[in-house]
């Protein structure tokens, strides 16, 4: 049977595919909503604040519970819970999979009181690493201290959610887990709508706001595990064995699952050099986080559970169709997107966030960052896609080290440029170093005969990128038009909305006229017998 579409159509492949594609689907629903919610608010956040000093202290303020938030709940931690989780699940038994879970939980438990305790303390010294810039600015620096002492304990709340939705995930339920991120915008857009006036600044609102949503999440989700039977109780914290390998996989896990964050907050600590940077920055990450999270995320976060399973099972030929399908659907998604954000960032930006405190400036120097991020977008969403096929096998240390080499890079190359093109050289930096990560990961797995691209894909990417390329030409004129249209807000998301359709409906048909995905082995991807 022809295998040139998207998705293989033997009963063999069938298994893989359609597991694959409902979970990632799942995932990428409520992953698609929270980001879209999350634009709603960072609207908001731009029309309030703007790129000024009180945007910059609460930004870097949001420093630690966006790391924390991406290391954690976007399936770092899951890196290493997950396979030992679903190890004692499936191999011990529902007993033993709850007392592992309970006593990560009162380990993971303590170590966040601890860190929290220590942190609030000695903020202070703590903003003078992350933001050694605002040392000469008095005000901002000791705003960023208020902001981050009040929405720190975001960031225990938030790795207990990491701990619950593994379970959750191990077990195959992935909806309440990605859901849960929505809270958190529901929360601000809530609070910058209704109560914004009753505090002195905008900063001080969104500071409170983040620390309360981080409780929300973690309510939902206990509720979530408490209707499977499967809540851990709280006993006391002892480091056996099981809790041991959790931690030397999870640390390395962790540190390479989320370096594209940590890449971010190295650029952040340059970027407090330069008045506004940090701010600007963060605009431009929001707008290529969209991608990353709705493809990279749920890919990664749904592919990790399918190929331990595989493995475990000695299934080597489902762990490569698995990893060749993930591949092949991650660049179907992304290239068009980093194509679009690269020829239009400037309209885009306009569209969505040139309003109130957020001026034409900022729009230009955002614009010009974005399209820095956007070369790098493909491979940010490689390093999601090539990680679960170390994590399954338990070795987290690999990723992690190609992670440090991606982190030398970037450090590298933002010192050697910023003194010459400012927080330009904290984008660049980023994206040569998910680059240079995702390489060395695909030439690890090449090389230990773990990944190999088969004939499907091989004929189907040359198609999806001429396919890009086209939807880019066409985005980029259409944007250059609708620049004369009219400056009001609603024509402006109007004429974004229009562009993005027609972009997407050529994309579509020119894969589909190229048969780099064709109809019917969608039909049988999704049908009831698979072929």
């Amino acid at each position: 049977m022809p295998q040139s579409g998207l998705v293989l159509v033997p009963e063999a492949a069938y298994q893989v595919s359609m597991s694959l594609f409902k979970n990632s689907a799942v995932v990428a629903a409520m992953t698609m909503i929270s980001r879209v919610l999350g634009f709603v608010r960072d609207i908001l956040i731009a029309r309030f604040l703007g790129i000024g000093p009180i945007a910059d202290a609460f930004f870097y303020a949001f420093t630690f519970p966006n790391l924390f938030r991406r290391l954690f709940g976007e399936g770092a931690f899951n890196s290493a819970f997950v396979p030992l989780y679903a190890k004692k699940l499936e191999g011990e038994g529902e007993e033993a999979a709850r007392r592992f879970s309970a006593e990560a939980l009162a380990v993971l438990l303590l170590s966040l009181v601890i860190l929290t305790l220590v942190a609030e303390i000695f903020m202070p010294a703590l903003i003078l690493l992350i933001a050694p810039g605002f040392a000469d600015t008095p005000e901002k620096f000791e705003l960023t201290v208020l902001f981050t002492r009040i929405s720190f304990p975001y960031l225990l709340f938030v790795s207990l959610v990491a701990l619950q939705s593994g379970i959750l995930n191990s077990r195959g339920k992935f909806a309440a887990a990605a859901a849960a991120p929505i809270l958190l915008n529901i929360v601000l857009i809530t609070a910058l709508m209704t109560v914004r006036p009753w505090f002195e600044t905008t900063g001080h609102l969104l500071s409170f706001g983040v620390a309360i949503a981080g409780i929300a999440q973690f309510i939902v989700l206990a509720v979530a595990c408490q209707r499977l039977g499967a809540l851990p109780r709280l006993p006391r914290p002892r480091l056996t064995p099981d809790v041991r390998r959790l931690i030397r996989l999870g640390v390395p896990g962790a540190i390479a699952g989320g370096i594209t964050q940590i890449n971010l907050v190295v650029g952040g600590i340059i970027a407090s050099l330069e008045d506004g940077a940090r701010a600007i920055l963060y605009y431009a990450d929001r707008l290529y986080q969209l991608p990353l999270g709705v493809i990279g995320v749920a890919l990664g976060v749904a592919l990790l559970p399918e190929l331990s399973r595989r493995l475990r099972a000695g299934d080597g030929e489902g762990v490569e169709r698995g990893q060749n399908r993930a591949l092949e659907i991650a660049l179907y998604f992304t290239l068009p997107a980093a194509v679009a954000l690269f020829a239009m960032p400037q309209f885009l930006i306009t569209a969505l966030f040139e309003r109130g405190a957020f001026d034409t400036a900022a729009t230009e120097a955002t614009a010009a960052a974005l399209r820095l991020f956007a070369l790098g977008l493909p491979a940010f969403v490689l390093i999601k896609v090539f990680s679960p096929a170390f994590f399954a096998r338990e070795d987290t240390k690999t990723p992690m080290r190609y992670a440090a080499v991606g982190v030398a890079v970037n450090i590298g190359v933002s010192l050697a440029l910023f003194w010459q093109i400012g927080f330009l050289a904290i984008a660049l930096a980023t994206t040569l170093s998910g680059w240079v990560n995702a390489g060395l990961l695909w030439r690890r797995l090449s090389a230990l005969e773990h990944f190999t691209l088969d004939s499907q894909i091989r004929r189907s990417l040359p198609k999806m990128a001429l396919a890009s390329l086209a939807m880019g030409l066409l985005v980029a004129v259409l944007a250059g038009e609708a620049v004369s249209l009219g400056d009001t807000s609603l024509v402006r998301i109007a004429a974004l909305g229009i562009i993005v359709a027609l972009g997407l409906g050529l994309y579509i048909t020119l894969t589909f006229a190229m048969k780099a995905v064709r109809v019917p082995d969608l039909k049988a991807a999704f049908s009831k017998r698979g072929g």
